[in-house]
């Protein structure tokens, strides 16, 4: 079993930035992937990007101009850093994790671009 929790999420105006945190627990030495997914209302739930255990990493579409993940192996921590955002970057931000043929998810984090 692997525990996520987000952090970092909150009300910023455009243009401006965020961190996004998620610390993982448990069966953590058995991760491979770790990745952020976001959902706005009313929208399907979509892939950001992602990072293997070895750092490489993938992005979908115009987020890899703004945003960059990383992660800290030895504190077991993903981050997503995200510049620039627009009001449309607005969703419920997910972390991810794949783990033993599962994947495991938390809680999400809102984040709120104002215009």
């Amino acid at each position: 079993q692997v525990r996520l929790v987000e952090s970092g999420g909150g009300l910023v105006q455009a243009g401006g930035s965020l961190r996004l945190s998620c610390t993982a627990s448990g069966s953590i030495f058995s991760i491979n992937v770790m990745g952020w997914y976001r959902q706005a209302p009313g929208k399907q739930r979509e892939l950001v990007a992602r990072i293997t255990k070895s750092g490489t990493r993938q992005y979908t579409g115009s987020m890899k101009d703004r945003f960059t993940i990383s992660r800290d192996n030895a504190y077991n921590t993903l981050y997503l850093q995200m510049n620039s955002l627009k009001p449309e970057d607005t969703a419920v931000y997910y972390c991810t994790a794949s783990s033993a043929g599962r994947d495991y998810w938390g809680q999400g984090t809102q984040v709120t671009v104002s215009s």
